[in-house]
């Protein structure tokens, strides 16, 4: 059953963050696209923005998919991460920790999920076996 639950965490941590590298990436699902997402990271200090714009879309898409697929599930899981915390310490973290007022509790939830992943692994069920 082990397997099974790690199958599961894989495709819930998956899944939302391809759906988030689309917003972000390809302003798909209601998303502000590159170009957007380059402008509210400006507006946090990241210089340059459009950079750091494109290495998070582009992280969270792909690093979704290799988590879903079981490719390097530790390593990519520790990217996703250290983009979730960037995420909770620079937006969330000043507002508290429930998601109703703009707090980090849902960033606390996908933390927790990424680093069961570091420390569990893809488990049996990956697309490529060694």
């Amino acid at each position: 059953m082990l397997n099974w639950g790690i199958l599961v965490l894989r495709l819930a941590l998956g899944i939302m963050f391809m759906a988030h590298g689309l917003q972000m990436a390809f302003g798909l699902f209601g998303g502000p696209g590159v170009k957007g997402f380059s402008q509210m990271l400006s507006g946090l200090g990241f210089v340059p923005a459009i950079l750091w714009a494109y290495v998070a879309a582009y992280t969270v898409l792909l690093g979704g998919l290799l988590v879903i697929i079981g490719v390097q599930t530790r390593l990519v899981s520790t990217m996703l991460l250290i983009f979730i915390l960037t995420a909770a310490i620079t937006v969330h973290l000043t507002k508290g920790f429930f998601l109703s007022n703009g707090g980090y509790e849902y960033n606390f939830i996908i933390a927790a999920i990424c680093l069961a992943l570091i420390l569990l692994g893809p488990g049996k069920f990956i697309l490529f076996k060694k």
